[in-house]
């Protein structure tokens, strides 16, 4: 060591430490791809994972408004398809009562 030199400043002299790949912030919500799946499966063929991924897709959304997690796009997303499945199925059901009401009162 030189005595013309200065000293390294502290903490080593590449800087902070940077964090892990893929560390720090929040973390994902735990449950967004369950909801992802339940969407998607209500839409496609089981309306009743519709209601299911509605009910969880609020429940997590509120607790990401609240800053336990981090937003995430397969909360959004599932809990839309959510929506949109239950309306469907409620629409299918309103058509299926119809349907067999006008049936009835023809025979």
């Amino acid at each position: 060591m030189s005595y013309n030199q200065p000293p390294p400043p502290p903490g080593g002299a590449y800087g902070a430490p940077q964090p892990a790949y893929g560390g720090g912030g929040q973390a994902e919500h735990p449950q967004g791809t369950m909801i992802l799946i339940l969407g998607i499966a209500g839409i496609v063929c089981c309306g009743i994972a519709a209601i299911v991924a509605w009910v969880m897709g609020n429940k997590a959304q509120k607790e990401i408004d609240a800053g336990q997690y981090a937003p995430t796009s397969g909360v959004k997303i599932g809990r839309i398809l959510g929506m949109i499945g239950t309306i469907l199925m409620i629409v299918g059901a309103v058509f299926y009562l119809l349907f067999f009401v006008v049936l009835a009162a023809n025979s």
